[in-house]
């Protein structure tokens, strides 16, 4: 049987405005759950890898309603972990057009908030995996589940497994007392792999693409091998850094395309022109699920590459945190059949 992929991290209740209401217009919400790690673990499952997510969750009925979430989309909720006060909240506008999305985090002293080193048996955890995947987003969120995640990479490293980190900079988490700097640059000193979007490793540590200009759409990808290659000159122990990138011409309408470089080539996506997106929440979690998958699955990095932009770009067109398609779904869209047909 195939080794399983771990993922860490904060799983949430997301409430979001129906349709595009504004939070001051809403008089109900819609309920789901998400967080940039179970967001990965979605991916993995439904692609059909085994994957465990390992989290830490309230004995109450609303982290019991949360496992039966996980469950329900074949993710492996046998490793998280009991305790803790509460759930974390966010609330989600959808933006449209000009307007853009917003989003408010209730998450304070929530169950993995208040985690300490110790309360997760990492050997356990990983005795029958290969894989690990963290984010930024963790080590964000209190000096507990910072010491957890440094216990969890020490760990996966003398266990051998190979070591996946989004950089995912979420400047409205790092409130504990240290720079993000400082703090993912010990973190990210284990991985193997380090994917961010296009400005995480500027606001993380200070490594900007030149002439590049987000807001008004200009994402060139030849740009961003200067950040992949400063990247490897900070940390000798990365083999690959893969960088999304979007180019935001309204909230509704994006470009998406990524790269990808492994000390040998640099490798360049197609480029997708997503005109009506339905929710773009989870697209750079779910490009991390489809670059795993591919990377796993396939010989070719450019073929993995492709893999996981299409993957995301589809993500774009589901509602909810997680990207719920098929590996059948994706590979068509990457192969070039971009129709959007009726399959009958």
């Amino acid at each position: 049987m195939a080794k399983k992929v771990v993922t860490f991290g904060e799983i949430m209740l997301r409430l979001s405005t129906p349709g595009f209401l504004r939070f001051t217009q809403a008089r109900s919400f819609d309920v789901t759950y998400g967080g940039g790690e179970a967001n990965v673990a979605a991916s993995l499952a439904n692609y059909g890898v085994p994957v465990d997510f390992v989290t830490r969750l309230p004995k109450n009925d609303i982290g019991e309603a949360c496992i039966q979430f996980l469950r329900q989309y074949g993710i492996g909720v046998d490793k998280i972990v009991r305790g803790g006060d509460r759930l974390g909240i966010y609330f989600l506008e959808t933006g449209a057009v000009q307007r853009g999305s917003k989003v408010v985090y209730d998450r304070a002293n929530s169950a993995l908030a208040t985690i300490e080193p110790g309360m997760v048996d990492w050997q356990a955890v990983f005795a029958d995996a290969d894989w690990f995947h963290w984010t930024g987003i963790t080590p964000a969120i209190s000096a507990g589940a910072a010491a957890v995640c440094l216990e969890a990479v020490k760990t996966a490293r003398e266990m051998g497994l190979t070591i996946s980190c989004d950089m995912n900079y979420r400047k409205k988490l790092w409130k504990w007392g240290k720079q993000p700097g400082e703090v993912m640059r010990e973190l990210v000193g284990y991985a193997d792999i380090a994917i961010g979007n296009e400005e995480d490793a500027e606001k993380v540590f200070g490594v900007q693409a030149p002439d590049t200009d987000v807001t008004a759409g200009k994402v060139e990808a030849d740009k961003y091998r200067y950040v992949c290659e400063e990247l490897g000159k900070q940390f000798p122990n990365l083999k690959m850094v893969a960088i999304t990138l979007r180019g935001s011409l309204s909230a509704s309408h994006n470009t998406w395309s990524a790269v990808l470089w492994n000390r040998e080539n640099f490798f360049v996506a197609p480029q997708y022109d997503i005109t009506h997106i339905v929710d773009r929440v989870g697209g750079g979690d779910s490009f991390v699920g489809g670059l795993i998958y591919g990377l796993r699955t396939y010989d070719d990095p450019q073929k993995a590459l492709n893999f996981a932009v299409a993957a995301s770009c589809l993500k774009h067109t589901i509602w909810g945190d997680f990207n719920l398609v098929s590996v059948d779904e994706v590979e068509k869209l990457a192969a070039g059949d971009a129709s959007g047909r009726v399959s009958r």
